[in-house]
Parts: structure tokens; C-alpha cells; sequence
């Protein structure tokens, strides 16, 4: 599937009525927005096109994360962002509403959890067994420290759920590559024999949510299918949106260069996009073309 083919891309694009869009490497890349990406959200605000951000950064709570964007010169509402934070909290809040739940994570990616019953980190150490029902494990740092595993441990050993906000074993930052809290995860399943709830992408929870508000933001109830995720990663974005039925597309801005599209895209018992596109612009352009189904 060449990259530059339009009319492959205006296919995929017909009949869409809202997107989910993946932040680094869609809006964008170390720190800086890629080129075109608020010109096309802008693109979409004016056209009445409704989309919601989703991303497995879990370190802050989304407005601290919008005003960094902002910052950067991609603006993005909070309310429209779904981070893999948030979406634990929106999980949590449903399923152990009233109980108690040791999240471990920065103080402010907490703030996701306002409301909710939360256990410190030193009331966990000295919880008894089957004290806590959930243990949430986020990008906290320093908080993510042998005492605090280890409590963790003993919590998902009497009976406690496992939740991780993601699994991704690392990441890029401005020290370059990074280790992840998807490190301490897996090493928390090792140890218990017992596999993490993923909240954040590839999960479907963080899809549903986001469907969820699309729906809403559209007064109602459109197919799956009329929703499109944009994303830079074949696997956690564009397979894993295409699994919960919505329509999947690539972009060439981030991870997924086009010397890598054949093996990212064309491997052994991979589901291709149902379009590659260079940017988001492209995608916006294709959705917003005259005699869309949204004109």
C-alpha cells in the first residue's frame, strides 16, 4: 500500500465522522509539534469533526499535559485527551467504586483519581492482606521503588487486581532512551503469576472510552466503523484500534518511517492499515475533501 496513494487513503477516510488520535509522532515528536498537526485539528474544530487524543502518557494529569502542548504550539483541550492515567481512573472509579486502590504514580497523575478511595504508598507498606482492592501501576518515578513493589507484590498475592496504566518497557525522552514502568510491571507479573488489566493502548478500555465520547460529542450512536484511529505504530495503535472494529490508519510522522512501511505494515499474519497517509494533514485533507460525507 503505497503511501502517497489518495485514493486508497480517501476510501478509508469516506463515511468517517470522528478520529482517535495517537499524540507522539501524530501531533507531536520529542517535545515539538510535527508540521501541519494543529493547522489540521484546527482543521477539524472548524468543521465540526470531533476527535479525541489518546495517549499512554501517565506521568500527569491532562491538563498539566494540554498546557505542555500548548506550550509547544499544539493545543489540545483537556477534555478531549484520554491518557493511559485517566483512563485507569475512569476504570477504577466503575469497577471499585467506594474501595480502597493503591495507585502508585506521580503526584500528579493522582489528581486522575480525585474521588476515588487512594492508599498511600506508606499505608500500603503496612496494608494486611486483602486490605486493598486494586494496585495501579503508572510512570511514578521514584515512587515505583523496591518498598513500593514490593508492597504491591504482597497486595496482588492476597487477592488484590492488577492494573497497569501501560506496558511499554520504555521510552524516548530528552536522556534518550528510557526505561518504562511496563518494566516493573512485567516484573510484577513474574513474580505473582498473575497478568495485568492494561488500561492504556493496546487495551480496548482506552478505545471504548474514547468512542464513548465521540458518540457523545455527536449527540449519537454511530457504527464503530465511522470512527478512525491515526496513529504511528502499526501494533499498538493501528492493530489494536482495528480489533475493536474501528478503522486504522498510519502515519509516516513518528516511529513507522516509509523505508520501514513494508515490514511494518506487510509481516507474517499482520493486518495492514486500512490506509497509510505522510501526516495527520493528509488524513484531515481526505476526510475534508468536497463531497466528503461531512460537507
Amino acid at each position: 500500500m503505497p503511501p502517497t496513494e489518495p485514493d486508497a487513503l480517501r476510501s478509508a477516510m469516506s463515511e468517517v465522522m470522528g478520529l482517535i488520535l495517537d499524540a507522539d509522532g501524530v501531533l507531536i515528536l520529542k517535545g515539538e509539534p510535527i508540521p501541519g498537526s494543529n493547522g489540521a485539528l484546527a482543521r477539524l474544530d472548524a468543521r465540526g469533526i470531533p476527535y479525541r487524543v489518546v495517549t499512554n502518557y501517565s506521568s500527569a494529569h491532562r491538563t498539566t499535559l494540554a498546557a505542555r502542548f500548548s506550550a509547544r504550539g499544539a493545543t489540545v483541550d483537556p477534555d478531549r485527551m484520554i491518557t493511559a492515567a485517566s483512563s485507569s481512573a475512569a476504570y477504577t472509579a466503575e469497577r471499585f467504586a467506594g474501595r480502597p486502590i493503591h495507585v502508585i504514580a506521580t503526584l500528579d497523575a493522582l489528581r486522575e483519581f480525585d474521588g476515588q478511595q487512594l492508599v498511600s504508598s506508606e499505608a500500603a507498606v503496612a496494608a494486611s492482606p486483602g486490605e486493598i482492592a486494586a494496585v495501579v501501576i503508572g510512570d511514578g518515578g521514584d515512587e515505583l521503588s523496591f518498598r513500593n513493589l514490593d508492597a504491591a507484590f504482597r497486595q496482588v498475592r492476597a487477592g488484590a487486581a492488577l492494573l497497569a496504566m501501560h506496558r511499554n518497557p520504555w521510552w524516548f525522552t530528552s536522556r534518550g532512551p528510557t526505561l518504562d514502568s511496563g518494566a516493573a510491571v512485567a516484573g510484577l507479573e513474574y513474580a505473582t503469576g498473575v497478568r495485568a488489566t492494561v488500561l492504556g493502548k493496546p487495551s480496548p478500555e482506552v478505545f471504548r472510552q474514547a468512542i464513548a465520547g465521540l458518540r457523545q460529542d455527536l449527540g449519537r450512536r454511530v457504527p464503530v466503523r465511522a470512527i478512525a484511529m491515526v496513529g504511528d505504530d502499526p501494533d499498538a495503535d493501528v492493530r489494536a484500534a482495528q480489533r475493536v472494529g474501528l478503522r486504522g490508519i498510519l502515519v509516516l510522522t513518528g516511529k513507522t518511517t516509509e523505508d520501514q512501511l513494508e515490514a511494518a505494515t506487510l509481516g507474517r499474519g499482520r493486518r495492514a492499515p486500512d490506509a497509510v497517509a505522510r501526516s495527520l494533514a493528509d488524513v484531515v485533507d481526505a476526510l475534508t475533501r468536497p463531497g466528503a460525507a461531512l460537507d
